[in-house]
C-alpha cells in the first residue's frame, strides 16, 4: 500500500474523521470535508472555525460531494482555498527555479526535500499547477535552453549541450531526437539534413499540403494558393531536404483529405509536434476535444492549469501548423463567436459544421 492509500485508509471511518476534526489535523485536508447541518456549510478538517456538535456533523469525501448535498463552502474555507492556491503557485514557482538553476536535473526526492513535502505530494501539486511532471518540466526547459544555445552564432554545439544542463555529450545524444527531431548540427543549420516528404492536394476547403518528417506528420497546411503552401513549408523548414511525395505518399494525403471531408472517420497518424512546453500542453488539450464540440480559450486555459493564460492559449492555437489533426478549429470565444483561425474563419466554420452533422 502506498503513502496515499495508507492516508486514505486512516480517514476511512467516521470516528477517525471526527477525531481529525477535533484535532484540527492539517494532514487530513484533501481526504475529506465535514459539513454542519445547522449552518449549511462545509469545512476542511483543519479549519479554525468553532467546533460543532458531533450530532450536527456529516462527512463527505470531496467538496463536490458536499455541494451536491446542498452545502456551501464556508467563508473561511473560501479564504483558505484562495490562500492555499497562492501558496501552491509560489511553491511550484520555487521548484521551477530550483530545476532551472541546477546543472543537472534534480531527482524528485531532492526537490521534495527542498520543498518540505513528500515526493508523492510534490509530484501531484506540481503537475496540477503546470500540467507537467517535474521531470517533464526539466526536459522542456533543457530543450528550450538547447534551442536558444544552438541559435547563438559563436557558440559550439558542445557548449550549447553543456549550457543546457547535459553533463555529457552521450546523455544528450540519447535524447536529441526527442528534443529536436533531428541532429543538433542539423537543427542549428535550420533543418539541414532533415528529410521531409510532402505533397499538395485539393479538398473542398481548397488546396492542402501534407508534410512528413522521419518522426511523423509535421505540417498540414490549408490555403487557396498551392504555391503559397509550398512557400510556407519552406519558411518553416528553410534548410531541410524537401522531397515531393511519391505514389505511396499520395495515399497519406488522400487519408488526410478523407478526414477533412468526413471528420467522423478519425485520423490516427503519428505527429511530429515541436513547440514550447506551454504550446505542447495546449496542443495536447486540443487533441482531447471530441469532434462536434467546442470549448473556449478560457476553458483550455483552465484545463491545463493556467486559468489566467487565455491570451497565451490563443497564441498557441495560432502557432499550430498541423491543421485539423491538432483541432484548434474547435476553440471559440467565450461568447461562442467563431473567430481567430490561422487558415481562415470560413474554413473554421465549415469544419465545425461538418463535425456537428457527423
Amino acid at each position: 500500500m502506498n503513502a496515499k492509500d495508507t492516508r486514505t485508509a486512516m480517514y476511512a471511518s467516521e470516528a477517525s474523521r471526527w477525531q481529525a476534526v477535533q484535532a484540527r489535523d492539517a494532514a487530513a485536508d484533501g481526504y475529506f470535508v465535514y459539513a454542519v447541518r445547522t449552518t449549511g456549510v462545509y469545512c476542511r478538517p483543519s479549519a479554525s472555525a468553532r467546533l460543532p456538535k458531533r450530532e450536527n456533523v456529516e462527512f463527505f469525501d470531496t467538496p463536490a460531494a458536499a455541494e451536491a448535498a446542498g452545502y456551501r463552502a464556508s467563508r473561511r474555507a473560501r479564504a483558505d482555498r484562495t490562500s492555499a492556491a497562492a501558496g501552491r503557485a509560489a511553491l511550484v514557482a520555487e521548484v521551477c527555479r530550483l530545476i532551472e538553476a541546477s546543472d543537472t536535473v534534480p531527482s524528485l526526492d531532492e526537490l521534495a526535500a527542498r520543498a518540505g513535502m513528500s515526493p508523492f505530494h510534490l509530484h501531484r501539486v506540481f503537475k496540477a499547477e503546470t500540467g507537467l511532471t517535474p521531470r517533464a518540466y526539466a526536459s522542456a526547459y533543457r530543450a528550450r535552453r538547447l534551442r536558444a544555445g544552438l541559435g547563438t552564432p559563436n557558440a559550439s554545439v558542445t557548449e550549447a549541450i553543456y549550457d543546457a544542463g547535459f553533463n555529457s555529450n552521450s546523455r544528450f545524444y540519447e535524447t536529441s531526437d526527442q528534443l529536436l527531431g533531428m541532429r543538433a548540427r542539423d537543427y542549428r543549420a535550420g533543418g539541414t539534413g532533415a528529410v521531409i516528404h510532402f505533397a499538395v492536394g485539393q479538398c473542398s476547403l481548397g488546396a492542402i499540403l501534407v508534410a512528413q518528417s522521419q518522426r511523423g506528420i509535421c505540417a498540414i497546411l490549408l490555403n487557396d494558393d498551392p504555391d503559397a503552401l509550398v512557400r510556407e513549408l519552406q519558411d518553416q523548414f528553410p534548410n531541410a531536404h524537401l522531397i515531393g511525395g511519391d505514389a505511396g505518399f499520395e495515399k497519406l494525403v488522400a487519408q488526410v483529405v478523407g478526414f477533412v471531408e468526413a471528420p467522423s472517420i478519425g485520423l490516427n497518424l503519428p505527429l511530429d509536434v515541436r513547440g514550447t512546453a506551454f504550446q505542447e500542453r495546449v496542443w495536447q488539450a486540443l487533441r482531447e476535444i471530441p469532434p462536434g464540440t467546442t470549448v473556449s480559450y478560457a476553458e483550455i486555459a483552465e484545463r491545463i492549469g493556467r486559468p489566467t493564460a487565455t491570451r497565451a492559449v490563443a497564441q498557441a492555437c495560432g502557432a499550430n501548423h498541423i491543421a485539423i489533426a491538432i483541432p484548434c478549429h474547435r476553440v471559440v470565444r467565450r461568447d461562442g463567436d467563431i473567430a481567430g483561425y490561422r487558415w481562415g474563419v470560413d474554413r473554421k466554420r465549415e469544419l465545425l459544421r461538418r463535425e456537428a452533422e457527423a
